[in-house]
């Protein structure tokens, strides 16, 4: 479709914004591409003014741009079509569903799935082969369960839910509505529970709830553990990335992302709206406050107040981490120095002894 007629389909999302088209320049949009990759006849997206070198090499027909006028001119000397808009990527994300859709099967119950008479079913379902559904199981309207996926006794799936090929459900389980859990993932096996004794680890049964709230992703070969008592909670609408491991009775907040390879130890709670990058860790017991950023392999050994951004390991004030990488790099110089200084006043005291 033609450039003009993509801004008028995505309605209120673009037409609050500037939208400067060239007489000349309304390309035909085929598709869409990141800056880099880009070929004529497609879309990409800057957002920010430090990336503006890259409308000098891209051939996309049309950007969407930041509200910054060296973007615009950059883009106008190359001829490419733009748009301005105050958040770029949000509005790239919005066309994207315009072009694609996600895979999602007519409603059906494959003949080789494997369903307790007890189970109840809403409406609407997809169940793909070889799904089993056991006994006790809720499951709610318009949910997709894809192939090989199994849903161990007593569990609930909320409305609209999807469950990705090969996922497993323990029991114990409450799924809320419009989540997605991935390939491989594991929600509510069993916490790593174990009282030592004087005749070895003694096994604590997991006899809790594993609660995923409205809203939740979990990725690809993530897993969510079940407590011995009480529960362990994801709140809602938390996005959680691939190889991920949240332990027995953590709480989650809302809306918080954890990247791929956290890790969360039993017990350990995490406020709303925290990012946690990849390969960070919360140590056993530990409170993370509200609005927290921990960058990649942070280590969080002790408590985090509300709203800091945090770094290292074990875990420090992102600046004064910055500045302590900093030093890193000078340590053989500064170890060299200091060296010298030893020499230079065993040299003196020396010399004051001969006196």
């Amino acid at each position: 479709m033609k450039f003009s007629e993509l801004v008028q389909k995505l309605g209120e999302a673009a037409s609050c914004n500037s939208l400067t088209l060239q007489a000349d320049l309304d390309p035909e949009i085929t598709g869409l591409a990141a800056v880099d990759e880009a070929f004529p006849g497609t879309l990409s997206y800057i957002d920010a003014a430090k990336f503006a070198h890259q409308i000098d090499k891209t051939d996309a027909s049309a950007l969407i741009l930041y509200h910054d006028e060296t973007l615009q001119t950059r883009a106008q000397v190359r001829g490419i079509a733009w748009i301005a808009v105050p958040l770029p990527r949000l509005l790239f994300t919005q066309i994207i569903n315009l072009y694609y859709q996600p895979f999602r099967p007519a409603p059906e119950i494959h003949p080789s799935a494997v369903i307790h008479p007890s189970a109840q079913l809403g409406k609407e379902l997809y169940v793909g082969a070889h799904v089993v559904i056991q006994a006790g199981v809720k499951i709610g309207d318009r949910v997709c369960i894809h192939p090989n996926v199994v849903i161990y006794p007593e569990a609930e799936i909320g409305d609209r839910t999807v469950l990705h090929a090969n996922c497993t459900i323990h029991e114990r389980t409450q799924i809320g509505a419009d989540c997605m859990i991935h390939s491989g993932a594991v929600i509510g096996s069993e916490g790593f529970g174990f009282v030592p004794s004087p005749k070895g680890w003694i096994k604590m049964e997991q006899s809790g709830y594993t609660v995923l709230e409205d809203g939740v992703e979990v990725g690809c070969n993530s897993t969510i553990d079940r407590p011995a008592v009480g529960e362990t909670r994801v709140g809602r609408n938390t996005k959680i990335d691939n190889l991920v491991q949240v332990g027995h009775s953590c709480h989650v907040g809302r809306d918080c992302i954890l990247a791929a390879q956290v890790g969360l130890a039993g017990s350990s709670k995490v406020g709303n709206r925290v990012i946690l990058g990849g390969q960070s860790g919360v140590n056993n017991q530990v409170r993370v406050g509200d609005g927290v950023i921990a960058s990649a392999k942070a280590g969080i050994h002790t408590d985090v107040e509300p709203g800091l951004t945090v770094s290292g390991y074990p875990v420090m004030p992102h600046q004064l981490w910055l500045r302590t990488s900093a030093l890193q790099k000078r340590l053989p110089e500064i170890y060299q120095t200091l060296k010298q200084l030893q020499q230079l006043l065993d040299e003196e005291r020396s010399e004051q002894d001969e006196i």
